[in-house]
């Protein structure tokens, strides 16, 4: 069955169906956990963190991100069907973040997985909401695929 011709609508709209159900997914997994970052930014001397949404086909996504993790951070399957899988880093900058999702690809590859989209936001404000935060990488995260930056890591920081 062929989806409905749009009649008169812009043929660039930003978010599919889809995008939206991925951020609604991402608010309910994640805000609560953002703002305790942001409370555990507020009250310590170290003030950043990394989140990283991701994709990739034809591997178990969730075990090796599970494998790779620090003890300090914290994996979410956020779409069993399409294999998207959001990890906070706690106490990570740009560089430590950056290293972080060249390792996983890298891994990725080596399984022989496919159709890798990588979006990560260093955060290091909490002049935020988590909602914002959630919607930013969701931002780049859509940005990504409709680019087809597959295999490429887009990496964003804000303060």
């Amino acid at each position: 069955m062929e989806n409905r011709n749009t009649y008169g609508r812009k043929n660039n709209l930003r978010y599919t169906a889809e995008d939206i159900i991925l951020a609604v997914n991402m608010v309910k997994e994640l805000e609560n956990t953002i703002d305790i970052m942001f409370y555990l930014m507020n009250s310590s001397a170290d003030n950043t963190f990394v989140l990283m949404l991701i994709t990739a086909d034809n591997i178990e996504l969730k075990k090796l991100l599970e494998k790779e993790k620090r003890d300090t951070d914290i994996v979410y399957d956020i779409d069993k069907d399409e294999r998207i899988c959001a990890m906070i880093c706690q106490e990570t900058k740009v560089d430590g973040g950056y290293r972080f999702a060249e390792r996983i690809i890298r891994n990725i590859n080596l399984d022989k997985g496919e159709n890798i989209y990588c979006a990560e936001l260093e955060v290091r404000t909490t002049k935020y909401s988590s909602k914002d935060i959630i919607f930013r990488i969701v931002d780049v995260f859509v940005k990504a695929r409709q680019s087809e930056k597959s295999g490429e890591i887009i990496f964003k920081s804000i303060y």
